[in-house]
């Protein structure tokens, strides 16, 4: 992993108002894998004290688009993606991992899988398939 990459990563989710807000940390970044955690605090649950969906989506979709751009550079956007909630997650901390399934100049098709962190223990608690594709200002 170049320290570089994962440097300019963490400042490019840093500079994400939403993903500075939960708190999401950027713990690998390269072609071939990206790492993105949270600790899952009180305020990130719902009512029975689950990770809420909404956070576990959010993490699915930085992790997809951060993996994407590690294919397509920086300009990327999410096109789209689905998400499966496979058993509810509690525990100390999320932890997506992400990579591209297949790329082509202009779209990644991306995985991810997300994990809670309980008793120094991972369970798979979602996975998601996503699109990535070169947009944004800089992109026609």
């Amino acid at each position: 992993m170049s320290q570089d990459l994962l440097q300019v990563g963490s400042a490019v989710l840093a500079a994400q108002p939403l993903s500075a807000l939960l708190g999401l940390q950027l713990l690998a970044y390269a072609a071939s894998e990206t790492v993105i955690a949270v600790d899952l605090r009180p305020e990130l649950t719902q009512q029975a004290g689950y990770a809420h969906g909404g956070v576990l989506s959010t993490l699915a979709d930085v992790a997809l688009t951060f993996a994407g751009g590690a294919a397509l550079g920086p300009s990327v956007l999410t096109a789209g993606f689905t998400i499966t909630f496979l058993r509810p997650a509690q525990g100390q901390r999320l932890i997506a991992r992400a990579g591209v399934i297949d790329a082509t100049s202009r779209q990644a098709v991306c995985r991810c899988d997300i994990f809670t962190e309980r008793d120094a223990q991972e369970y798979l608690a979602a996975t998601a398939l996503g699109t990535i594709r070169v947009g944004g200002p800089s992109a026609s």
